[in-house]
């Protein structure tokens, strides 16, 4: 018989099961892969940004929901503590632009590395290639689990950390929803986060490739704006990406209708429309007797001054000295108003995470554990949390999972 079960060998379940078995109590971590890790391994492109080195008001900041429900979490195991627990464990860490925490080496295998040592050193039992079947409850209380082969193992407590269903091919495939459903627990549905954009306007295809730095988009209807920020963008093939795009996209409301939602970027959002009419004219005065569109070079990408002019109703080859007033204030309104609208969200095997999940109100904050069965638990993806690009989605499976785990010491 274990103390504890953790099913999902992703961040929430390896440093659960550590936790859990820091008493020495027999501990089994049980994954349905080959190997644990397997999500870690692509996030932040292969080099895992593993938190953010911010204080928790900070990292609180960071949710697009239910950031009170994790206050227990965070104090109780903070990126401070987490960063702590991995360098004393032997991994190596840097702080770069944004607080972003990396292991020195860029390589996230070493995370998984260090967090498997500490695993085994801990005496802590690993089942790969082991699909959970059922989690199973004898009056009101858990009594194990049972695997995809039909075989019972008995567990005091078990600890589901089996993730979203963003990146299906890692394994995250909602098997912690059947589990929580089972057992009463309502279920926020599911949608992509932190996910790419497809746009009505098929005219930014021809950008593709194109990255913005500095430039401000806001996501709005006609009644609220629901974002904006300045930073970083990215055109495709389909529309939009980069870090403000997939921020943007966790901030927009499952209820409305997205045709509706428009996206504007603000090009130069450092000059208001005075200061970049006076710019423009600037440029006008040193291009007179050029065309237009090789007047824009030192304000605008070369790539993107056809689109704006085409959608300014200006033609390219148009002498500067031939440009009206109205044409020029139209051109200006363009840059700090190039709209688009949004046709669907990515796939969720492009979203970087899940919003929806187990809804947190069935969770007991303190300590992780179901409020309908005793000795279950709840952590990481698999609940309806999400935040942010930083290392603030990976904070939130440390800490839940580092205070489950530390919840069935006993």
């Amino acid at each position: 018989m274990y103390q504890t079960i953790v099913i999902g060998g992703g961040p929430a379940g390896m440093i659960a099961a550590i936790k859990a078995a820091d008493t020495g109590k027999p501990v089994l971590l049980i994954e349905k892969n080959e190997k644990l890790g397997k999500k870690l391994y692509i996030t932040g492109k292969g080099r895992c940004n593993v938190t953010n080195a911010s204080d928790v008001e900070y990292h609180l900041k960071q949710q697009t929901c239910n950031a009170k429900f994790l206050y227990s979490a965070f104090y109780s195991f903070d990126s401070s503590l987490l960063m702590a627990f991995l360098e004393e464990e032997g991994l190596r860490l840097k702080v770069e632009r944004g607080q972003r925490v990396f292991p020195e080496s860029d390589k996230s295998s070493d995370v998984i590395k260090v967090l498997e040592e500490a695993l085994l050193k801990r005496n802590v039992e690993i089942m790969l290639n082991t699909p959970v079947k059922q989690v199973l409850v004898d009056k009101n209380k858990i009594h194990g689990i049972r695997t995809s082969k039909n075989e019972d193992i008995i567990g005091k407590y078990v600890i589901v950390a089996t993730g979203g269903v963003s990146y299906s091919m890692t394994g995250s495939t909602g098997d912690g929803y059947q589990f929580a459903k089972a057992f009463g627990h309502k279920i926020i549905p599911p949608l992509q986060g932190l996910v790419p954009i497809e746009t009505i306007e098929e005219d930014i295809y021809a950008l593709q490739g194109l990255s913005l730095r500095n430039v401000k988009v806001s996501i709005n209807n006609k009644e609220n704006e629901y974002y904006s920020d300045i930073g970083e963008m990215l055109f495709t093939h389909f529309g939009v990406s980069g870090p403000l795009i997939l921020s943007a996209s966790s901030y927009i409301p499952r209820n409305v209708k997205l045709k509706d939602v428009q996206i504007r970027i603000d090009l130069k959002p450092g000059l208001d429309y005075d200061k970049l009419d006076k710019r423009i004219l600037r440029d006008f005065d040193q291009f007179q007797k050029k065309a237009i569109q090789n007047a824009l070079k030192g304000l605008l990408p070369q790539k993107l001054i056809p689109l704006i002019l085409q959608r300014s109703s200006l033609d390219g080859m148009k002498s500067v000295d031939q440009i009206t007033r109205e044409e020029r204030l139209a051109l200006g309104h363009q840059i700090k108003n190039f709209d688009l609208h949004i046709k669907a969200f990515r796939k969720f095997n492009e979203a970087i995470i899940t919003r929806g999940g187990v809804d947190v109100n069935d969770i007991d904050p303190h300590t992780m554990q179901s409020k309908h069965i005793n000795g279950l638990f709840f952590v990481g993806e698999v609940l309806d949390l999400d935040a942010l690009t930083g290392g603030f989605n990976l904070q939130i499976a440390f800490s839940t999972g580092a205070l489950a785990g530390i919840s069935t010491l006993e």
